[in-house]
């Protein structure tokens, strides 16, 4: 039985399991575990293979502690680009929506730097909207089932300040290729997005107008090679458009927004 203070033992069995990381791995699981017999299921659990953030329960996301629960989509820190991305177009939002929400990390790393906001999260997958009314509770924020804007309130149609929208980019002939932690242990609807990947963006597009209020935005994060066809599909949806590009991060996130006076062009 492994020791709670065992540290050696704990990095030799996650390194042997394949972790690259097995010293940072091991530390945060120490962390957790409150028994040797708790500890030894983590490890094990880890060792074939489960993402680390399910097996210790929470992943660090823009400053936060994110619960994160077994079969519910992983945030990504990559991600946290797309919440800086949104302060920085509608500082002063007081509607936030936080689609395809996952844990709900988008929406309550919104909700932690604005001050008394109006926080929805909806997602199609019961799980995860399960763990997303968890990490939202805090800010008083409301979870919803239900495809894509299907599941909002009708009252929130065009008051939307910022629409954020981690729709799923893979597509279906690569979900295949993904590491095996997303592949076998994230649910596939969180990973795919359809023949180019961009089935599930085109139809949060071409919607979102409708949600967002005067100088409100949609931010949706995609893939280096699928930016431009992204972009595009915000275009059409008549939403002056931009992309923002983090090198640092790998993140490639599309913006649009809505005119203040309804005429929109293309910029950026």
């Amino acid at each position: 039985m492994l020791s709670l203070s065992d540290t050696t033992a704990v990095v030799s069995a996650l390194r042997t399991a394949g972790c690259v990381f097995a010293e940072d791995e091991a530390e945060l699981i120490l962390a957790t575990a409150r028994t040797p017999e708790e500890l030894a299921t983590m490890v094990d659990r880890r060792a074939s293979g489960q993402p680390l953030e399910h097996v210790v329960g929470w992943a660090e996301f823009h400053g936060l502690r994110v619960l994160v629960e077994p079969g519910v989509f992983v945030p990504r820190r990559r991600t946290e680009f797309l919440v800086d991305q949104a302060l920085a177009q509608v500082p002063g939002a007081s509607v936030v929506v936080d689609l395809c929400c996952g844990s709900g990390a988008v929406g309550a790393a919104l909700a932690a730097a604005l001050a008394d906001i109006e926080l929805h999260a909806a997602d199609i997958d019961p799980a995860a909207v399960g763990c997303a009314r968890r990490n939202i509770a805090p800010y008083g924020g409301h979870a919803h089932a239900g495809d894509l804007f299907d599941a909002l309130p009708a009252a929130l149609r065009g008051r939307v300040g910022i629409l954020a929208a981690n729709v799923p980019y893979v597509p279906t002939g690569e979900v295949g290729l993904l590491p095996a932690e997303a592949r076998d242990h994230e649910p596939l609807v969180a990973l795919d997005g359809g023949g180019d990947g961009l089935d599930v963006l085109r139809r949060v597009a071409a919607e979102a107008p409708r949600w967002l209020a005067p100088g409100g935005c949609v931010l949706v994060e995609t893939s280096e090679r699928q930016a431009e066809m992204a972009v595009e599909a915000f275009a059409r949806a008549g939403l002056r458009t931009r992309l923002a590009v983090s090198e640092e991060l790998y993140a490639n996130v599309v913006i649009g927004v809505r005119d203040q006076v309804g005429q929109v062009d293309q910029v950026g």
